[in-house]
């Protein structure tokens, strides 16, 4: 099997982020929510201007993971003011990270993850941390699994439901 990469996503890749963007948050989430509330979630938060407004933030960081030519994952990470919650000032968030279900279980979530651990150590953050569905078992486990700890919780509109997220965070320093 050929090697995964990480490699840093810029504004040519902007259809490729959309596709793999839309593509893994269906596969995440379709089966346990209306596909209403799913169309109104992409369109809003995953169109290529939203997106596009997002690589543009001088505090949003977006990596591809590929495997030759294919990408087969995403991560997207925050610092400053782009977070979504204000943790403190020296946090940063991982604010998506998602790999194609095909590629599930052979590595590619923990390669992302470690890479997120690194780029915040390089921006000199001491505090990791992210949000995750109180529903998705699966990733909370491996959160855990990585060191991540509960430290609180908040609303995640998704179309017209309100849902819970865990916020999770691990010390880095």
């Amino acid at each position: 099997m050929p090697p995964f990469n990480i490699r840093k996503i810029n504004l040519a890749d902007l259809h490729k982020l959309q596709q793999i963007s839309r593509e893994t948050f269906q596969e995440t989430f379709a089966g346990s929510n209306s596909q209403e509330n799913m169309n109104t979630y992409l369109s809003e938060n995953l169109s290529l201007d939203k997106l596009r407004s997002e690589l543009n933030n001088p505090d949003s960081f977006f990596y591809f993971a590929t495997q030759d030519t294919n990408v087969i994952g995403y991560l997207k990470i925050n610092k400053g003011n782009a977070q979504t919650e204000k943790i403190s000032d020296r946090s940063i968030e991982i604010e998506r990270i998602y790999t194609r279900a095909i590629y599930h279980g052979k590595g590619i979530g923990q390669l992302l993850l470690e890479y997120a651990i690194k780029k915040g150590i390089e921006l000199h953050a001491n505090t990791v941390w992210l949000g995750v569905w109180e529903e998705n078992l699966r990733a909370i486990a491996f959160y855990r699994k990585h060191g991540f700890t509960e430290f609180d919780r908040h609303q995640f509109r998704l179309g017209d439901d309100i849902q819970t997220d865990i916020l999770m965070k691990l010390d880095i320093k």
